[in-house]
């Protein structure tokens, strides 16, 4: 059986971050973070870059995959993992606010509900279905203990 190939969210992520661009630059709305608030957005961009890079390099060490979709081999509750079980789509997502607040136009903001609905609805609820098939009652006492986002 020939299997489709899926855009993985990393795609996503950098479709959302050229949106962000072309909005400010070819359809400038409104500024509505200033010089020098807009340089806030590097700390975000900094602590998102951070997360998503601790939450793989966890996965990496469990002997997981990272690609959603994979078969996870282990369920990872350490870390970050232990606030939200998404840590490496909140730090995307803490990465694309940073991007926006560095631009400080209105429309930078515009592409991040859209990544965040995309994540939510074509990733995180089939990984959740997985898991739960995969890990069972383990997963689901995480699941009730920790939040998805934050």
């Amino acid at each position: 059986m020939e299997q489709k190939r899926k855009i993985i969210p990393p795609v996503y992520f950098l479709l959302s971050l050229l949106a962000m661009a072309a909005l400010h630059f070819w359809l400038p709305i409104a500024r509505i973070v200033p010089v020098p608030w807009s340089y806030g957005g590097s700390v975000l961009l900094i602590l998102g870059i951070a997360l998503a890079a601790i939450a793989s390099g966890l996965f990496k060490r469990a002997g997981t995959p990272v690609i959603p979709f994979e078969p996870s081999t282990a369920l990872v509750t350490s870390g970050p993992y232990r606030f939200t079980r998404n840590p490496m789509y909140l730090g995307l997502v803490l990465i694309l606010l940073g991007a926006a607040m560095l631009f400080g136009a209105l429309g930078a903001f515009l592409p991040i509900p859209v990544f965040v609905w995309i994540i939510q609805t074509q990733f995180i609820a089939g990984e959740e279905r997985f898991l739960e098939e995969i890990f069972g009652a383990q997963y689901l006492a995480y699941k009730g203990r920790v939040r998805r986002w934050l």
